[in-house]
């Protein structure tokens, strides 16, 4: 029987912690913006996913925020304004001894469907082209090039290349 090398088992627990933290954070962090953060700023806001490093120092809030420009650079400043409180309430709720640091991230997950909508819409777009033309396209040369058993060897050959071409001369 042989033993893992020394930290093995002990980097998977602490990404295994590292990831059941995350998601309390990010419950934490959602529920404490519904009910307790009262800026006028904060638009309508979404905490999408949150990460935390293996050392449980320090946390990333994803968020989203629907509306304008102006409304998500509101809603990020008041996160930034409201990091202190949510920062306790994450220490009180979690329990830890060390309550890791809180940094929030802009998701772009709306920005990026929205690309791969475009690029979708083009691709069907370009395929109804494509269909539309193979409706009316005919074959370029013979609609059945194939040889058959009831054709004479003759006459399934073209009088062009019964004659061979003549070298040239150097």
């Amino acid at each position: 029987m042989t033993t893992p090398p020394t930290g093995y088992r002990r980097g998977m627990a602490d990404e295994a912690r590292a990831r059941k933290l995350a998601d309390r954070i990010r419950e934490i962090v959602a529920e404490a913006l519904e009910k307790r953060i009262k800026d006028p700023r904060l638009g309508f806001v979404t905490v999408t996913d949150a990460r935390v490093t293996n050392d449980l120092q320090h946390a990333t809030v994803f968020y989203t925020v629907f509306g304008d420009a102006a409304e998500q650079q509101a809603s990020a400043a008041a996160l930034e304004s409201a990091k202190g409180v949510l920062r306790s309430e994450v220490g009180k709720r979690t329990g830890i001894r060390l309550t890791p640091t809180l940094e929030f991230v802009a998701d772009a997950v709306p920005e990026n469907a929205a690309h791969i909508e475009d690029l979708l819409r083009a691709a069907a777009e370009r395929d109804a082209e494509v269909a539309a033309l193979s409706r009316t396209a005919s074959y370029a040369g013979d609609p059945d090039p194939y040889r058959h058993d009831d054709e004479p060897e003759d006459a399934a050959r073209p009088a062009e290349f019964d004659s061979a071409p003549e070298p040239a001369e150097r």
